[in-house]
């Protein structure tokens, strides 16, 4: 499986946004971390900002929503021209019929994990999901330490869906940098956000391309 990149606009400069999404042309996504200031201890970006990005972006956009009643908020980002919604089971009240919603619409559906979430509770559903986004840190800021504790919960995540014969991507979000990539690779994952180690570097492309090697040369099926 070939594995993908999303940098996080997280890490952009907010005043240059649509410089900073044009300037990783190298990756396959452009991850959007939405941010209520409720569901996680930080406020970010809402719908107008999501639409433009969604207008001037020539990658497909992967919108994470830290925010509480995703089940009402999910598919208002799926009419913006979103290609994946991501959205927390501590959050969502009906995570079916919410992911069939959004594949109705033509996007995406994608479970997300919180560090202390067990992922156990998700295997019967696997197969109404595109991706399931496992958190390496705590949500609500950039720039954190990355969790290796959580890469059991992904070998767990891809042994099962190795074993149903899915095709459920497995999304691993915080911490990720060239020298992780390798790590979280290595335990099933197969799409990668990156927001630091992309935007902090001083050639973005350089460091995509990076982790994607590092990534792929460590990828297990």
């Amino acid at each position: 499986m070939t594995i993908q990149i999303a940098p996080s606009i997280l890490s952009a400069d907010f005043c240059n946004l649509q410089r900073d999404i044009q300037a990783i042309d190298h990756a396959d996504m452009v991850h959007v971390d939405v941010m209520d200031h409720h569901f996680v201890p930080n406020l970010t970006l809402g719908e107008p900002i999501v639409k433009r990005i969604c207008e001037v972006s020539e990658l497909p956009v992967d919108v994470h929503l830290m925010i509480e009643d995703p089940d009402r908020w999910a598919p208002e980002y799926a009419k913006l021209g979103a290609a994946s919604v991501s959205f927390h089971m501590g959050a969502v009240h009906a995570p079916v019929r919410l992911a069939r919603q959004l594949h109705e619409m033509g996007c995406k559906a994608c479970l997300a994990v919180r560090p202390a979430e067990p992922v156990e509770p998700i295997f019967d559903i696997l197969d109404e999901f595109d991706m399931i986004l496992v958190m390496t840190v705590e949500p609500g800021f950039g720039g954190q330490k990355f969790l290796d504790n959580q890469m059991p919960k992904v070998r767990r995540l891809r042994d099962e869906i190795t074993r149903r014969g899915l095709k459920t991507h497995i999304e691993v979000d915080g911490g990720v940098s060239s020298k992780t990539a390798h790590i979280v690779a290595e335990a099933g994952a197969d799409v990668l956000v990156a927001g630091s180690a992309v935007y902090g570097a001083s050639d973005r492309d350089q460091a995509i391309d990076d982790i994607r090697t590092q990534a792929q040369a460590a990828y297990r099926d």
